[in-house]
């Protein structure tokens, strides 16, 4: 159950729900403005207490607005006490060409926490075929268990630089993505189920390092994107959850 909350300006959770019963609290994470713009700092602080499962997901995406100087920033922490399960399952986060954003997100854990979550940015307005041809862009995630950091990630893109046509990074793709799973011991037989998930509309990719299991996806699509983090998490949250996904009814609206 949702024990307490508290917000300071208009970034506020809705309503708990319960779509899957009291076992599993659902909060959906809403800022009501709609857009980021710079000078803004949105700041999200989460913890679910000792056998606690809660899945936090928001109603849209999130929209960075240009801007002509100043940074925009979000920090969101996530912490997950003894034996509580956290899903953090957003929307993408849109960077409007000529955005300044800096975007992190802080996963802390018990020694017997379990998390899955995902992070989707679209680079421009691909809908109306904008591109990310200035502005800036720092994106980092990070997650440890008990004090001690088990995977980081960090991102640093710049409009327009020509290295993110190579290969090597994002192929001239202007959406990518990272899922992270953590707590759970992967079998063989569900590695190789994650790794034969077919991702459509761009390059998806499974693979296990020895405290998390991650995911990540480059193409022309954010939908294309969650779908495919959200067919691995059909498969990895029986074991994580000891129940079968269901997908947010937001996902839907």
């Amino acid at each position: 159950m949702l024990a307490a909350r508290s917000h300071v300006g208009p970034l506020r959770v809705q309503k708990a729900l319960y779509p899957e019963g009291p076992e599993v609290c659902q909060a959906i994470i809403v800022h009501p403005p709609g857009g980021i713009v710079a000078g803004d700092t949105l700041g999200i602080d989460i913890e679910a207490g000792a056998g606690a499962h809660a899945q936090l997901t928001t109603p849209g995406a999130s929209k960075w607005y240009r801007s002509a100087a100043a940074c925009a920033k979000a920090v969101t922490t996530l912490h997950a006490g003894p034996g509580a399960l956290l899903e953090w399952l957003p929307q993408e986060s849109i960077l409007f060409d000529g955005a300044r954003a800096s975007i992190a997100v802080r996963v802390q854990l018990a020694p017997t926490a379990r998390f899955f979550g995902w992070e989707v940015v679209c680079l421009g307005r691909t809908a109306s075929n904008e591109r990310f041809t200035h502005g800036s862009l720092r994106h980092s995630l990070d997650l440890s268990r008990g004090g001690a950091l088990v995977f980081c990630e960090r991102a640093a893109v710049n409009g327009g630089d020509r290295a993110l046509q190579s290969g090597a990074i994002l192929n001239g793709a202007p959406v990518f993505g990272t899922l992270v799973a953590a707590g759970a011991t992967i079998p063989n037989e569900l590695l190789a189920a994650c790794r034969a998930v077919v991702c459509r509309d761009g390059d998806g990719a499974v693979t296990l390092l020895p405290d998390v299991l991650v995911a990540r996806y480059r193409g022309d699509s954010a939908s294309a994107a969650r779908t495919y983090f959200a067919n691995l998490w059909r498969l990895l949250r029986p074991l994580l959850a000891g129940r079968d996904a269901v997908l947010p009814r937001i996902f839907s609206t």
